[in-house]
């Protein structure tokens, strides 16, 4: 396969293949072919650039070995994709084995066997070609364990055989569509609104549904691209991780392409739509809801090379067998049954299972590796705005200085802040309409600088509206020490406080009240007791301002006066030192340290920019659902664990049974398959029992537990 390596970092590498080079398709068996190498944790492709990108252990022999897999493979090449929109749950489903099985019941002998034959056929051809390969792994013993039964003349237990085959598939296939059809429609009942500029040059707000081809869509920083289109104006970082699967962001300037799903980091762009409509984002919400399932945890990557190491094992017994008792049909038998089927069918069901209860109960996870992360992490840490405080913070006051008036200073930061999704800024807006003050777009340009604030221009003066770092610091703003006492008295209550300055004036303070979101305290407590060591809190606030929330919420751990580049560098750090963090956090400032942490948590109402790189939402804006989360996770580790137990002691007495002659072929098949049927139907059952999803102050307090694929349970 043709390509060349466009960017190697530390174990995260990117090829860009020749066009038309692979399709999905393809890329779901390279994928088979690529996670069962082990330290390989993730990777991904993108059919529309032909980009691959492969998270691995650093390493030049491992490195070496994925270039040679991916240069020998052989892709069948690009096919043309099915655009047409259909919900997840309108996927055709494969026929129920069971009824097929029942009515082969009543047909002779010799037609049942030329019926299995037939059905035979795929399985064997399927173990040949890995045998080819030079791989010795599920297939190869699928194939032999039919092999052995044809040339047997037992077509009954073949019969047996095909039909646990099909029903673990039939299994799989449901669980899958259950799983895209809660998370299709999660995504597709979000109704977005956007900015356009008007053929006078006014900017409206509109519906998303309201958008035509050729509308000009304004996005700026923080802003999710609602449309494929040209930037016909400005210049902005797009993080295309929904599309490309790559982190870093890319320059979109006049005459660059955007798609929809992608999302504005800095700058703003003016973009001329050529898609646009529902098909545009239910196409986003299927590409990433198979992005979701082919982002493997590596414990199914764990699982499934286990199952296929076991393997070579069954074919040495059976080797070993037939040398020590010259009976074939004891030697036969030991293929007949093996451990590997059940532990790597078991496995993705049972994430898939967790993916869609989590969705049903108000938990987005973007992928089975997440659900481990969730498991794993023993330190917990939470931005303060707009996570742990209310997603609709209340303006408390507004404090006029100079000549300025308080309905006109709320005017024009309502006016400013209005361009900008942001908690803070929705409070401005919303308090500025309650009291019907209406406004004429007078400034000019409005530049929005990450995490400081907002910069314009408004009757021929620069006004700024920001942080007090922003204001005082960056912008040079002096402070008279009438308003220094009147910003540290609402500090030291601890709200939050906007400064806004006209002229290089300080012009009035802007006075923010972030009411705790319900049961807090509770939450935390409840989350130490689930295996979480560290809860820290990171604020932009003055460190009185974090002292006071910090004294209210029992939080023993806060760093204070933060921006976000400190902490996203201070989760890495954490990382860096060993602990497994969960990152909390809503704005567009905490995007950076949500992809910096193991696993990223976001509210449904945060950021579009926090939203796309968070790895779970909480769509509830709930934080108790936290406590959910990790209660489901961890119960999902256990029966991974469990079941990895269960399947290794059966049929280990199964294989007894058959090598002692106290079972013969067709029984030992069955006892087999119905144990790996069972283990599958075990791994789709609820991971939460009814009731556990309330408030965690109202109930018990089940610790979560961190458990690894072989591991007692």
């Amino acid at each position: 396969m043709d390509g060349l390596i466009s960017s190697d970092l530390r174990g995260r590498m990117r090829l860009r293949l020749a066009a038309g080079t692979m399709g999905t398709d393809d890329f779901k068996t390279l994928r088979g072919h690529l996670m069962k190498i082990k330290g390989v944790d993730h990777c991904h492709f993108s059919p529309l650039t032909q980009g691959l990108l492969i998270v691995y252990r650093a390493g030049e022999e491992l490195k070496d070995r994925l270039l040679v897999l991916i240069g020998d493979f052989q892709p069948t090449g690009l096919q043309e994709e099915d655009w047409s929109v259909r919900p997840a749950a309108a996927e055709k489903m494969p026929p129920n084995p069971v009824w097929s099985h029942l009515a082969k019941k009543i047909l002779p002998l010799p037609v049942r066997a030329v019926i299995n034959s037939f059905k035979a056929v795929p399985h064997i051809l399927s173990g040949l070609a890995s045998l080819f390969r030079g791989r010795l792994d599920v297939e190869v013993l699928d194939a032999s364990a039919l092999a052995v039964c044809f040339l047997r003349r037992d077509f009954k237990a073949a019969g047996t055989l095909l039909f646990f085959f099909a029903l673990s598939h039939f299994l799989e296939m449901w669980t899958k569509r259950r799983s895209r059809a809660g998370l299709y429609h999660s995504l597709a009942g979000q109704v977005e609104k956007v900015w356009i500029r008007a053929g006078d040059g006014r900017e409206l707000l509109v519906r998303e549904s309201e958008l035509t081809e050729g509308s000009l869509v304004i996005v700026r920083a923080g802003g999710l691209i609602p449309v494929d289109g040209l930037v016909i104006e400005g210049d902005a970082l797009v993080n295309q991780a929904s599309m490309t699967g790559e982190a870093l962001p890319v320059r979109r300037t006049d005459g660059g392409a955007v798609f929809a799903g992608t999302a504005v980091e800095e700058g703003e762009i003016v973009i001329r739509a050529t898609k646009v409509g529902r098909g545009t984002r239910v196409q986003s919400i299927v590409r990433y809801i198979e992005e979701s399932e082919a982002s493997k945890s590596s414990v199914q990557g764990r699982a499934e090379r286990l199952a296929d190491s076991i393997v070579p094992f069954s074919f040495i017994l059976s080797a070993l067998v037939f040398l020590f008792t010259r009976d074939p049909l004891k030697a036969g038998n030991v293929l007949l049954v093996d451990y590997s089927c059940a532990i790597r069918l078991s496995t993705p069901l049972a994430v898939l299972s967790a993916m869609r209860e989590g969705n049903e109960n108000g938990l987005l996870i973007k992928g089975g590796r997440y659900i481990e992360e969730i498991a794993e992490a023993d330190t917990i840490v939470f931005d303060k705005t707009g996570t742990l405080t209310e997603a609709k913070p209340r303006l408390a006051a507004v404090i006029p200085f100079g000549a300025f008036e308080r309905r006109e200073v709320l005017r024009l930061a309502a006016c400013l802040e209005e361009h900008f999704p942001h908690p803070v800024g929705r409070a401005v807006v919303r308090q500025a309409r309650a009291e019907d003050l209406k406004h004429e777009e007078e400034h000019a340009r409005v530049d929005y600088v990450v995490a400081h604030g907002i910069s314009s221009t408004w009757r021929e003066r620069k006004v700024v509206l920001g942080s007090r770092h922003f204001v005082l610091e960056d912008e040079h703003v002096p402070l008279t020490p009438e308003e220094l006492e009147a910003a540290e008295a609402e500090a030291a209550a601890g709200r939050s406080v906007l400064y806004l300055a006209v002229g290089g004036r300080l012009a009035a303070l802007i006075v923010i009240e972030d009411q705790l979101r319900p049961g807090v305290r509770e939450t935390l407590a409840t989350l130490r007791a689930d295996g979480l060591e560290r809860a820290i809190m990171l604020t932009g606030d003055i460190e009185s301002t974090a002292a006071a929330l910090a004294r209210e919420t029992g939080f023993t751990e806060y760093r204070s006066h933060l921006l976000p580049d400190q902490k996203a560098s201070f989760v890495e750090d954490l990382s860096k030192n060993g602990r497994r963090v969960m990152m909390v956090g809503d704005g567009l400032n905490d995007s950076a340290a949500l992809s910096r942490a193991n696993v990223g948590v976001s509210m449904s109402d945060s950021s579009a920019l926090a939203k796309d790189v968070a790895n779970v939402l909480l769509l509830n804006g709930r934080l108790d659902d936290l406590h959910t989360a990790r209660l489901m996770s961890a119960r999902v580790m256990r029966r991974i664990n469990s079941n990895y137990w269960l399947i290794v002691s059966l049929n280990t007495v199964f294989l007894g049974l058959g090598l002692f002659g106290l079972a013969g072929p067709g029984l030992t098949a069955l006892l087999h398959n119905s144990t790996t049927a069972w283990v599958a139907y075990h791994s789709t059952r609820p991971f939460l029992k009814p009731g556990e999803k309330r408030s965690p102050a109202e109930k018990g307090r089940p610790r979560g537990g961190r458990l690894r694929l072989g591991e007692k349970s």
